[in-house]
């Protein structure tokens, strides 16, 4: 299977449920049925772009990202692309993945008048803070944020 092409495509709504599937393994605390809605309705409001990569007919990975017209740490425009989550299976991980999904998503973005990209990730993920390091981001803050009930 390593030697199959990869393909980066953006996703549908015929692929809603290939994406639910992977969302739920990097966002756990989702269920399928919950994302698969949620994606639906940002697809059919415009409100965000998907993009899977495909190894043959496997989905490999996927990437969610969307324009956010708020203030978005770091930057200087608006609107700002932005990298709601990207996720790849792990077997597939460290071989350009990540990258050509990242890529699809800053295309997009450009294609929508962003003149920026920006992204976030947990404080202690230092796996994800690695891959946007290497990817090219530039750390802009690090916040705690705090709740309290009233």
């Amino acid at each position: 299977m390593d030697n199959e092409a990869l393909r980066i495509e953006r996703a549908g709504s015929d692929d809603l449920h290939i994406l639910a599937s992977l969302g739920v393994l990097l966002w756990p605390g989702h269920r399928e049925d919950e994302l698969t809605q949620e994606f639906a309705l940002l697809m059919a409001e415009n409100k965000a772009a998907f993009f899977l990569a495909r190894a043959g007919e496997l989905a490999v990975g996927f990437a969610q990202c969307a324009l956010r017209h708020d203030y978005v740490e770091g930057t200087c425009s608006s609107p700002v692309g932005y990298l709601e989550g990207i996720y790849v299976l792990e077997e597939r991980r460290r071989k350009g993945v990540a990258a050509g999904l990242l890529s699809a998503c800053e295309a997009w973005a450009r294609q929508q008048g962003c003149r920026e990209f920006a992204s976030d990730c947990e404080i202690d993920n230092t796996q994800s803070l690695r891959f946007h390091l290497a990817a090219g981001f530039d750390e802009a803050n690090r916040i705690i944020c705090f709740t309290k009930k009233l």
